[in-house]
């Protein structure tokens, strides 16, 4: 990545933590205002890591969701989860 996506995705990465530390659904948004303010560029490699990042999660979620639930079925029926054996 260029210094552009990079300064853009560290930020990202900063202000989602920060905003599931404080609970400010909007900083996200302010964040990316501020950079349009100056940088369009930089702005909208803010919103594509945020994005990305933010898509990534609800999906390992819905992955690690998937995973308990079939461990706990397979738990439930004796064999351990263990297949093909």
């Amino acid at each position: 990545m260029g210094v552009t996506e990079d300064l853009a995705d560290a930020l990202a990465r900063d202000a989602i933590a920060a905003a599931e530390e404080t609970g400010d659904e909007r900083l996200i948004d302010e964040i990316a205002s501020s950079l349009g303010d100056t940088s369009s560029t930089t702005q909208e490699a803010f919103m594509t890591s945020v994005r990305v990042r933010l898509a990534e999660k609800r999906a390992r979620r819905l992955l690690e969701a998937k995973i308990a639930a079939a461990r706990a079925a397979g738990a439930g029926d004796g064999s351990g989860g263990a297949q093909g054996a």
